[in-house]
């Protein structure tokens, strides 16, 4: 960047006399600068005085301007605490003065002034506390202080809020700014004599820079933005106001904290606290409440600064009147509170940055984003034209035609033109912006209800948890018209309005769904579908509707990505987690996400039944593998790390075969090698076979245990070595010497299944080749087959199937099948996994036929679909007395049939099929046994 004064723009003096006084005052000035000088001198009062007083150093300064305000910085740094009033304030006049006529010619873009202005801020706030601090330490009125802590204001600590904080600060601004300090760098019997320090020396600071003397004033400061500013002291302990943002915190003051900025004092100790607040500012789900709350500051600055009238240049507000600067802030503040604590990229202080961004990620239109950003640009300079004229506090345009001619003029425009303009952005910016927030227009009469909707259950609706508050039913009055419509649309409105009373019934609150409701209409469309169809989906989300968050957070309708990919995101979001507990919450929320992901995906048609599967098998693999390292580091912390090579989780049964449902258990076992180490050696060590027997355990409460976020899933150990009967964690010796020398034929079929999901790569390396040498040895048929029709014995006397749509268990159903693929995979020595490829490999050893093993396939694919429709819908199985309207539409369409009766007609058919099949080939081999 080079530092030449390139001059792109000229100021016209509004008084020719004056800017030829000013030119003069500047001698040997070339003739563009020379010219610079007297348009501001001419047009500004303000300026002229300061032209008057700093002429002598403006000529070398205009030479290389940033190297100028480099000086000026760094003479203020040097100023002794008896020069600090004067000196500062000398500094003030050279910065305002360049930085004028840098803004005025163009020579620095609008970020370069408002950065140079907040930057001295920054620099008199830090020189100005730290010599206050400096003088409580000698003095002994900071006890266990020394002058070492000056270099961090002893704990102090300066938070720049507005546009101070976002580097926005404008030409005659107040700083406003929050004063907080540590209150740990103290002993407890010392923190009211330390709290009075401190608040003596932000009350000296304060006035050091905001009195006015014979040289002036630095700035205006204002700390009202701190909390509960009429009963607090000017400076808080960290701890206090943490607690009181905590419990009582509001929007303004979370929309205010997203451009906080720890600029003076202590830095290090006000970034920390600013993280501390991270969850306050940025709500983990989308929190479109947030533009009721906008919508409604905007009404009252609008009611009590006068602002709120119609668009006329003479006297409007630039800054808090319609179209102004007020109204693009909260357009972009708004919408990053919305999105921000999902998407940290959003967490920007500065608005045109944040615009920016808000583009990039679909939230705004980029045209929008463009467009607002030149009249944010356009405002910000006008604004800076009215307080050059005479340093004053103000955003409005000057009534007379003077005033409005003086700051034509310094901006080189002619008045007429320049009202017309400021008109035109004024009106844009207001259209633009309006529409965002809820409408100014009195509610309308209670709409009639639609013809097939039961008025009585509408009725009782103003009855529920969701709808008491005033804040809830008023939203949702705006929402109800168009709710009632696309109800009344569905194939069985009356069903439809049933379900979604339920929906709204288990809902324990309503004002950030329904917000999110009016922001996103057409996720009623996918409300109503879900209530209509899936009682499942419906329960949870009455009591999770946090997961909409997804549907629009941009990347809900993307391609599946894989196991791979789910498991390097949710490590991210557990790696950024400061505790296990809250590690464990985040992946609940998280897994709860994507399922709900998978099941919207399924029910809309998106994926089959088989990707469905798939997917909820590869969520659950991402969030074991995610979640063992956090597990074993917890652990770890009081024991020590795992002795040997550690463990490794093994996937049995479905998940194994990498397919599961909505509502499957986990079925999982432990293996760990010790590598002959006999205990750890943490703080308190343990042996290893109780080390890895307490992990497990460990593993299995973080999977299973309700937690403020739910839980993850239901976890089965059974099909460990020896079953309920043998340890919770096995030894690598163990498994193998068991599965060589003890596995019964059902453990050698469950074998079949398994795969190792989570832990070391070469102990899953060496998991797999124990199972491939297990289960490649050849086998007795007689022996598998009489075994297999001895489990299909004591699994139909266990549990008789509960109708036609319980497709897994029974003779001919999914378990069945399962069983008879188990056995083609152990017959045939083959190890593959998957149902159509046990059967397939039963063909290969010669146990089915070709027409026998498609018959079972094809059914099994069938049964797959329907169950894994079945468990979507409900967690308890349907009930064919009950199947509504969306549920026997969304079974027809995941099977492939076009009505009900035609699926249950089939499913009785392939049932009885299936189970002949069976059986025959069951008969069929043990009568070829018998012969030989």
């Amino acid at each position: 960047m080079t530092d030449a004064f390139d001059i792109s723009r000229l100021p016209h003096a509004f008084d020719p006399v004056l800017g030829k006084e000013a030119r003069a005052l500047v001698p040997g000035l070339a003739n563009e600068a020379a010219d610079l000088v007297a348009g501001a001198g001419g047009s500004s009062p303000y300026l002229m005085g300061l032209i008057s007083r700093e002429g002598d150093w403006l000529a070398e300064a205009l030479a290389a301007p940033r190297r100028a305000l480099d000086l000026v910085f760094a003479d203020c740094r040097q100023l002794p605490r008896d020069q600090l009033k004067p000196g500062l304030r000398q500094a003030k006049r050279r910065v305002a003065l360049l930085t004028a006529l840098c803004d005025l010619g163009g020579v620095w873009p609008l970020e370069e002034v408002t950065g140079a202005l907040t930057d001295f801020g920054a620099l008199c706030a830090d020189v100005a506390i730290k010599s206050e601090i400096a003088a409580l330490i000698r003095r002994k009125k900071l006890p266990g202080l020394c002058e070492d802590d000056v270099e961090t204001a002893g704990g102090l600590s300066i938070l720049a809020m507005g546009k101070m904080g976002a580097h926005e600060l404008n030409y005659s601004s107040d700083i406003d700014l929050i004063c907080l300090f540590d209150e740990t760098r103290f002993a407890p019997e010392d923190f009211y004599e330390a709290r009075q320090g401190m608040v003596r020396a932000t009350r000296n600071m304060c006035a050091l820079l905001s009195d006015k003397t014979g040289d002036g004033y630095v700035f205006r400061t204002d700390l009202r933005l701190r909390p509960d500013p009429s009963v607090t002291p000017v400076a808080l302990a960290m701890e206090a106001a943490e607690r009181y943002y905590e419990s009582l915190g509001r929007t303004w003051e979370r929309a205010a904290y997203i451009k906080a900025r720890a600029c003076a004092g202590d830095i290090a100790a006000g970034e920390k606290f600013l993280a501390s607040l991270r969850p306050f500012i940025w709500r983990r789900h989308l929190d479109f409440a947030a533009i009721q709350d906008a919508h409604d500051m905007r009404l009252r600055i609008r009611e009590t600064k006068g602002t709120g009238g119609a668009i006329t240049v003479p006297g409007h507000d630039m800054k808090l009147g319609r179209g102004g600067i007020r109204e693009i802030e909260f357009f972009t503040q708004t919408r990053q509170l919305i999105a921000g604590g999902r998407d940290e990229s959003l967490r920007l202080r500065g608005t045109v940055e944040g615009l920016a961004a808000l583009a990039g990620k679909g939230w705004i239109p980029g045209d929008v984003a463009e467009t607002l950003t030149d009249h944010y640009r356009f405002h910000r300079e006008v604004e800076h034209r009215i307080q050059m004229v005479h340093d004053a506090q103000t955003h409005r345009m000057p009534q007379s035609e003077d005033g409005i001619a003086r700051v034509a003029c310094l901006m080189g425009r002619d008045p007429k033109d320049l009202q017309d303009e400021i008109r035109s952005r004024l009106t844009e910016v207001h259209e633009l912006t309006e529409d965002f927030f809820a409408p100014d227009a009195a509610p309308a009469a209670a709409p009639a209800v639609p013809e097939g909707l039961d008025e009585s259950v509408i009725a009782r609706w103003p009855t529920y948890p969701a709808l008491r508050s005033a804040r809830g039913a008023q939203i949702f009055e705006r929402l109800k018209p168009e709710l009632l419509a696309r109800l009344a649309r569905t194939a069985k409105p009356g069903e439809a309005l049933l379900a979604l009373d339920g929906f709204l019934a288990g809902l324990p609150a309503g004002v950030q769904l329904f917000s999110l409701f009016e922001a996103n209409p057409q996720l009623m469309d996918l409300l109503v579908d879900i209530v209509g169809t899936s009682a499942e989906l419906a329960t949870f989300l009455s009591r999770n509707s946090g997961v909409f968050d997804a549907v629009i957070g941009g990347s809900f309708f993307d391609p599946w990505p894989g196991r791979e990919a789910l498991t390097q995101q949710l490590e991210a979001l557990l790696e950024a987690e400061g505790d296990y507990e809250a590690q464990l919450d985040t992946a609940r929320r998280w897994c709860k996400e994507w399922h709900f992901r998978i099941g919207v995906h399924h029910l809309r048609g998106l994926i089959d039944a088989e990707a469905a599967g798939v997917q909820y098998a590869e969520l659950a693999e991402a969030v074991i593998a995610a979640l063992v390292p956090c597990v074993e580091a917890q652990f770890a912390a009081k024991h020590g790390a795992a002795p040997g090579r550690g463990a490794a989780v093994v996937a049995m049964g479905s998940l194994g075969a990498g397919r599961i449902n909505a509502q499957s258990d986990l079925d999982v076992i432990v293996i760990y090698d010790p590598q002959e180490v006999e205990a750890s050696d943490g703080k308190r060590p343990l042996a290893t076979r109780p080390y890895f027997a307490r992990l497990t355990q460990a593993l299995i409460t973080a999977l299973t245990a309700p937690m403020a976020q739910g839980r993850l899933y239901e976890v089965d150990m059974r099909l460990r070595p020896s079953g309920n009967q043998g340890p919770v964690a096995t030894s690598l010796a163990s498994f193998t010497n068991y599965q060589q020398n003890e596995a019964w034929v059902w453990e050698h079929l469950a074998l079949t299944r398994a795969r190792a999901i989570a832990g070391p790569d070469d102990l899953c390396a060496d998991i797999e080749a124990i199972r491939d040498q297990v289960l490649s040895r050849s086998r007795d048929k007689t022996q598998i087959l009489t075994e297999v029709s001895n489990m299909r014995a004591r699994i139909a006397a266990a549990k008789a199937p509960a109708g036609i749509w319980d497709a897994k268990t029974g003779a001919g159903r999914m378990m069945d099948i399962e069983l008879v693929a188990q056995a083609g995979a152990l017959l045939s020595a083959s190890g593959v996994r998957d149902v159509a490829g046990g059967l397939q490999a039963a063909v290969a050893c010669g146990w089915l036929s070709a027409a026998e093993s498609d018959a079972l396939r094809g059914a099994y694919a069938l049964y797959w679909s329907v169950q894994t429709a079945a468990r979507l819908l409900s967690p308890k199985g349907l009930d064919a007395a009950t199947l509504g309207e969306g549920v026997a539409m969304f079974l027809c369409r995941s099977s492939g049939f076009d009505t009900l009766v035609a699926l249950e007609q089939d499913l009785a058919a392939r049932y009885t099929a299936c189970a002949d099949i069976i059986d025959a080939a069951l008969k069929r081999e043990g009568a070829d046994a018998s012969t030989q």
